[in-house]
């Protein structure tokens, strides 16, 4: 299989063919297209939206989007729930924790192999989102997908993805995130035979990259390291069915061809992906551990300045060099609701329980930080300079109160001692400044 071509940079201008001469020079809709294509725009803003983020792309294809569509009829998947997906289950209220989720026996393809965990916001007012996790076994070869209520944005936890968009291919290994627009038509494949990973679904303002502010031009997420597809196309004339989520239900069509017959495009409007490796982090070098917010990969404004619809945070390989500093997440309560997930390695907050694959979350107020044995460790430790290893932990913040689905409530993969991993946190107030700690621990 040949290599796969990217072009570098986020949100820029992009301009691609698959065949010479498709793309028209000097203006978007010339009266015959090369190749007796169709010009097509698609937009991800709407039109008077400022230049800034206004998204829009032109796309030569083989036969129109309307030609890509007939009769839609209603269809079921019971297991993807959109916001507001209330009162869906009699589970309490409490810091949560799953185990990985099962990969399927049968086969399974991707859409079928989504499950919401939970959802947050209204989908109607393009506000909030939903976390998934997705297990499956079985290529998509003649379904063909796309989502009008938001961008998927993709975090695999095993085995690599071939996405065939309609702009394109991309493939994305664990340590890797794909971005999906609003609308896009694509289909996927697992290329080692399975895989099991994460989903957020933004039903809200795309995904950008965070401001710098004081930390400057550089560090974090670079622009020249995200990777946008080139052009690619398939011209096959086989039965075929589109699926369509909108607005929370799903309808599907028959065709007699794929629509993936974009042969040239240009514009800022496309699927991306990312290689988390590449993310440079910025933290404490003398004391204190900063606020997660540091390590922000993606953001996906709000209304409200400096408030998120939803933050794709990461937790990556990186020194620890804090002085006389507890150097873990300390403890927390917080407006924003977390959704975590594991793709590999141990996190430094949580040393058992919390294993690849596995989630947690831990909603608006409900207070969390380090078990017994992270705080501990933590406190007693020789602060010499650490580096955190094998590690790549991932966070969906968003300002929502996340609500959990039935399927995330009754799991059987639900940790119902989640808990306790709190409960041998003892009390060190004894009344003098030391506090109550071993001879041994007050030396460190």
């Amino acid at each position: 299989m040949a290599a796969l071509h990217y072009m570098p940079g986020f949100g820029n201008d992009f301009e691609t063919e698959s065949l010479p001469g498709a793309l028209p020079q000097g203006q978007n809709s010339p009266q015959r297209c090369a190749y007796g294509l169709y010009a097509e725009q698609l937009s991800g803003s709407p039109f008077t939206a400022p230049r800034g983020i206004n998204e829009r792309s032109w796309l030569y294809r083989i036969r129109p989007s309307v030609k890509h569509g007939g009769r839609f009829a209603p269809a079921r998947r019971d297991h993807w729930k959109t916001a507001p997906n209330l009162d869906d289950h009699e589970l309490p209220i409490g810091q949560l924790r799953w185990n990985p989720t099962p990969m399927p026996k049968e086969p399974v393809n991707f859409i079928d192999g989504i499950r919401t965990m939970t959802t947050a916001g209204d989908v109607h007012g393009q506000a909030g989102m939903a976390a998934h996790v997705y297990a499956f076994n079985s290529d998509m070869v003649d379904d063909y997908f796309f989502n009008a209520d938001g961008e998927l944005l993709l975090v695999p936890e095993r085995g690599r993805l071939r996405i065939f968009t309609e702009m394109g291919i991309i493939e994305v290994e664990p340590s890797e995130i794909c971005v999906i627009p609003r609308g896009m038509m694509v289909k996927v494949a697992a290329l080692d035979g399975e895989a099991r990973g994460y989903i957020c679904e933004n039903y809200g303002a795309k995904f950008s990259l965070p401001d710098r502010g004081p930390i400057g031009a550089n560090c974090l997420a670079n622009p020249r390291d995200f990777k946008t597809p080139v052009a690619a196309y398939e011209d096959k004339e086989v039965p075929c069915r589109l699926h369509v989520k909108w607005c929370g239900k799903f309808y599907e069509t028959t065709l007699d061809h794929s629509p993936l017959d974009v042969v040239a495009w240009h514009g800022n409007y496309a699927p991306y992906k990312y290689d988390l490796r590449t993310f440079s982090p910025v933290g404490a070098i003398l004391f204190d551990h900063p606020d997660p917010s540091i390590f922000t990969v993606l953001t996906a404004p709000s209304g409200e300045e400096g408030t998120a619809n939803v933050d794709f945070v990461i937790f990556p390989p990186r020194w620890l060099v804090a002085e006389h500093s507890f150097r873990p997440p300390w403890y927390h309560r917080n407006i924003m609701s977390e959704f975590m997930g594991l793709v590999y390695g141990q996190y430094d907050a949580k040393e058992e329980g919390f294993v690849p694959g596995g989630m947690s979350l831990h909603n608006m107020m409900l207070p969390h930080g380090p078990d017994a044995m992270g705080f501990n460790k933590a406190s007693t430790v020789d602060l010499k300079p650490q580096r955190l290893e094998n590690t790549l932990a991932f966070m969906f913040e968003t300002r929502f109160p996340q609500h959990l689905t039935r399927f995330a409530a009754e799991l059987d993969s639900l940790q119902d001692n989640y808990a306790d991993c709190w409960k041998d946190l003892k009390k060190r107030f004894n009344g003098t400044v030391a506090g109550d700690w071993p001879e041994e621990a007050k030396n460190t």
